[in-house]
């Protein structure tokens, strides 16, 4: 029974459970995924804490789901023992009165109570007007397998384990409320219910939609109907009706005939998956046609609901068949349907943008930039891999159309349709037995004339990267002799293309080769010969591909200057330029142009210059960056940087700084790629000369020019629920000579109060200056080193001077004598009393030469509106006194604000990578 109004079902259910394995069993094991919505500490709770999802930590209790009032009997009214995994709460053990032998079976009396969640969690649950989403909510079997149940915890990721069942159902809901459901289903009225009779066989999960005045339409089409309420614009039902009918003939032909009657393509569905890309701007900014937009939404949510509810795989280990199939099938309709059809939709014909590569690439071509961006971070990871290891860049985008893909790949180089033949053979037994990937293996196999080992071992079961590139080459009037060498030892066919203009005149795959190999082909008047001309390969540099036979043609790439941001084109080296704005309070308002290589992907080398005009001095100023990224695909320390960097900024009205930085970048990473923690070690020299200024009251000739060597390590881990940073810090020069370490912790407790506690000390090694310019400070840094992004480095006072960074001391009130030339140790804390308003405090002991130790503290309220990003503080009561006694106090009031785009930028993508 539904009772919509308090978003809960009561259920019975008997169950009746068939060993139909070659094993004894002692107990089962039952899904209960539902419950994983049921507190903070759950593995679907903690996934949320590593993504950044705080929607579901700080949420009403009722907002959550659970499974309660569980009972389980047999037959004759016996209890069974039963009881929750430990650290799995969403499955359950029933440990049964006797064994149960190879094809037996038993009967499972169960009542319970589901309390559904909100669906603005994972979409699954309770939404507006009674509305419901329930899919993997019942008690259901786990698969069991290699001896063996399957205990995988919800994650998010629709992957539940069920074992294949046979549904019987009836559901009773009030007589205003609808049942959509991929079971067949019959409807009959009692007493103002609506009673739904549901059924079907060899089903891994159903779906069941609950909700007044539904928007499901029926699409018949002989043994098959589609029931959908994608929402879509300008596309009438006939229209719609001929769209589908073409998408479920292509399917079916592609993939096999369905097995279960009817499936639902759900708009709930899709918004858990969307397809990401510019088809999700609103339809007037909308580059594509509405008819093509429906078909992509509908034919990407139709395949995985497909494919998810007829192949019987290990959903979470073999996830990239599911997803290659997918995507495959996708590949394969735009190929078919929509041939022309671009990246960047109707953009492409806008004349003012055909000079960019972004605009140029056809539709299919943007999944090998997908992934390419995450191989060029040294993020990706290998497809064959469970779902749940996945970043969620890689789980949602890149791994999926990698796993597309890697299978076009291998149809490419198989030719004669084997790999779509293969497919289809393999989903028909699917329909006939429990499968895994090594069935589709042995499918593959058995229909290849080739070897195709590389295929599993290395696309699917390794990260390893492809490149490939010429060496030398050799021409005559008739032949090309041209020698391929292998830059990353990873050995897999690679096709050479010869081009006469654009035209292909001849295509040969080769094999095997590891090292540097020659071959000799006939050259049938090709000016150029290409390496994977037509990116069939899931090459990691396209950049080095090609040769030119034509006389005095230089090999090297133009240069070709682009407006703002492009795709990489690997047959031009690009220099992007891109207006910007600058601001501090002595340059003012500064418009500039930078000129930079930095494409959508990474490059092994970088530059960076920023001209800018400085408004208030009516001078040219700027910065500038020359880069080198070194990955290391194999170790810990995955990313190494070598640059040099300068700044010329005002530093006061009257003077400029130059601050001159080579740089050495080492970052290290945990084996376990969705690991929050991150590691770096930081070594540099810096290098600042400064003019005289007369307002600046800090300087004097001793300070004027100065270089320092600096090394930091840094180790930190966030999330929503807890953060932890552990940093150290050396500055070595020829006057002074220091050390500090700092720790951070961050607390969100399940009452959603919220802890933060912050520890500094740091001490002179040797100090020969007279001034405090290079001195601890309390609240407000000298910043001799540049690193802090002060809007009025020098100011005293007025508004500039109330900006807040937290460095140092990382005291908010201003106090006597802020600086320390000895040593300095200090504990920030702070905790919130309602939603984003905190009490915070601080206390430490400093020390300067020939005095003794002075005990400080402050204290006050703070507005954490968004962490790091916009805060406001209030002060209170410190060694001043009441500062809120102060005629002046709105001078005392602090403030974090970060303009920066690139920092802002990472509140959205820290949940990505």
């Amino acid at each position: 029974m539904v009772i919509p109004i308090d978003k809960t079902l009561f259920v019975k259910q008997e169950l009746t459970f068939h060993n139909q394995s070659n094993d004894t069993l002692t107990s089962v094991i039952l899904n209960d995924w539902n419950n994983a919505y049921s507190s903070k500490e759950t593995p679907l709770a903690k996934r949320f804490s590593d993504e950044f999802v705080r929607s579901f930590h700080v949420a009403k209790e009722e907002e959550r789901g659970s499974t309660k009032e569980i009972a389980i009997r047999d037959m004759y009214n016996q209890d069974f023992q039963w009881k929750r995994l430990h650290d799995q709460p969403d499955l359950i053990e029933v440990t049964l009165p006797q064994k149960l032998a190879p094809n037996e079976k038993i009967n499972l009396i169960l009542n319970y109570t589901l309390k559904l969640p909100s669906n603005r969690f994972t979409n699954y649950g309770y939404g507006e007007n009674g509305k419901m989403y329930l899919k993997n909510a019942f008690l259901t079997p786990a698969r069991y397998e290699n001896g063996g149940f399957i205990k995988y915890s919800n994650n998010n990721l629709d992957d539940s384990a069920n074992s294949i069942s046979d549904y019987d159902v009836t559901v009773s809901v009030p007589e205003s409320f609808e049942i959509t459901t991929d079971l067949f289903s019959k409807k009959t009225i009692e007493n103002h219910n609506a009673i739904y009779t549901l059924s079907g066989t060899n089903r891994i999960d159903f779906s069941l939609f609950v909700e007044q005045n539904t928007n499901f339409r029926s699409f018949k089409k002989s043994d098959l109907e589609v029931l959908t309420d994608l929402k879509t614009n300008n596309v009438d039902e006939v229209r719609k009706a001929l769209l589908i009918n073409q998408m479920m003939d292509f399917v079916k032909e592609n993939i096999g005939a369905y097995p279960h009657g009817k499936v639902v393509v759900s708009q709930a569905d899709y918004d858990r998956n969307p397809f990401y890309g510019l088809n999700q701007l609103p339809s007037f900014l909308s580059p594509f046609p509405d008819d093509f937009l429906f078909e992509i939404k509908f034919l990407k949510t139709y395949l995985n609901n497909y494919l998810k509810t007829s192949l019987r795989l290990d959903p979470r280990k073999d996830n990239w068949i599911y997803d290659g199939m997918q995507m495959f099938v996708m590949m394969r309709y735009i190929d078919e349907f929509h041939p022309q059809s671009k990246m960047m939709g109707s953009v492409s014909k806008f004349r003012i943008l055909k000079s960019y590569n972004l605009t140029n690439l056809s539709f299919n071509e943007q999944y090998s930039y997908f992934y390419m961006l995450m191989a060029r971070k040294n993020l990706d990871q290998p497809i064959g891999d469970p779902k749940n290891t996945f970043i969620k860049f890689n789980e949602q985008i890149a791994g999926k159309y990698r796993s597309g893909l890697s299978f076009k790949y291998l149809d490419h180089y198989l030719e004669n349709e084997i790999v779509s033949k293969s497919l289809v053979e393999f989903y028909k037994i699917n329909q006939q037995k429990q499968t895994s990937r090594e069935d589709l293996e042995q499918i593959l196999k058995a229909n290849s004339p080739k070897n195709i080992d590389w295929f599993f071992n290395t696309i699917v079961n390794s990260r390893e990267i492809v490149d490939y590139k010429f060496s030398s080459i050799s021409k005559s009037q008739d032949s090309v002799s041209f020698t391929i060498k292998n830059r990353t030892n990873t050995t897999v066919p690679i096709p050479v293309y010869g081009l006469k203009g654009k035209q292909v005149v001849f295509k040969e795959w080769y094999e095997n080769i590891s090292t540097d190999s020659t071959f000799t082909v006939e050259r049938k008047e090709a000016d150029r010969i290409v390496l994977n001309y037509k990116n069939e390969v899931p090459e990691f540099n396209l950049r080095n591909n090609w040769k030119s036979m034509r006389p005095f043609f230089p090999n090297n790439r133009p240069f070709k200057f682009v407006f703002m941001k492009d795709l990489e084109d690997p047959y031009y080296n690009q220099i992007l330029y891109v207006p910007t704005v600058t601001y501090n309070l002595y340059d003012g308002i500064s418009p500039g142009i930078r000129f930079h290589n930095k494409t959508i992907l990474d490059k092994p080398f970088n530059f960076d210059v920023n001209p800018v005009y400085s408004a208030n001095t009516q001078s040219l100023i700027g910065s500038f960056s020359f880069a080198i990224n070194q990955y290391n695909r194999k170790s810990e320390d995955f990313n190494n940087r070598y640059l040099i960097s300068g700044n010329y900024f005002h530093y006061a009205p009257d003077a400029t700084y130059l601050k001159i930085n080579p740089t050495a970048i080492f970052r290290f990473r945990e084996k376990d790629f969705r690991d929050n923690r991150k590691r770096g070690l930081l070594i540099r020299q810096v290098m600042v000369n400064r003019q005289e200024s007369k307002y600046d009251l800090s300087f004097d000739e001793n300070n004027q020019n100065y270089s320092v060597f600096n090394a930091k390590y840094s180790d930190n881990k966030t999330e929503i629920t807890k953060h932890f940073n552990l940093s150290t810090d050396l500055q070595l020069s020829s006057k002074f000579g220091k050390s500090s370490i700092e720790f951070g912790y961050r607390k969100l407790f399940n009452d959603n109060r919220q802890i933060n506690v912050r520890f500094f000390a740091g001490a002179f090694l040797y100090n020969t200056t007279d001034s405090d310019f290079f001195s601890f400070a309390l609240d407000r840094p000298t910043d001799y080193l540049f690193d802090y992004n002060y809007y009025g480095r020098s100011e005293t006072s007025g508004l500039f001077s109330q900006q807040l960074i937290i460095a140092e001391g990382g005291f908010k009130s201003r106090l006597i004598n802020p600086y320390a030339n000895q040593w300095m140790a200090t504990t920030n804390a702070s905790f919130n009393i309602w939603n984003w308003v905190e009490i915070y405090g601080d206390a430490g002991f400093m020390k300067n030469k020939n005095q003794g130790e002075r005990f400080v503290y402050d204290s006050g309220v703070r507005l954490n509106l968004v962490t790091d990003y916009f805060e406001l503080y209030f002060p209170v009561y410190s060694n001043n006194g009441w500062e809120i006694a102060d005629n002046n106090y709105q001078e005392k009031v602090r403030f974090i604000v970060t303009l920066s785009p690139s920092v802002l930028i990472n509140l959205f993508t820290r949940k990505w990578f």
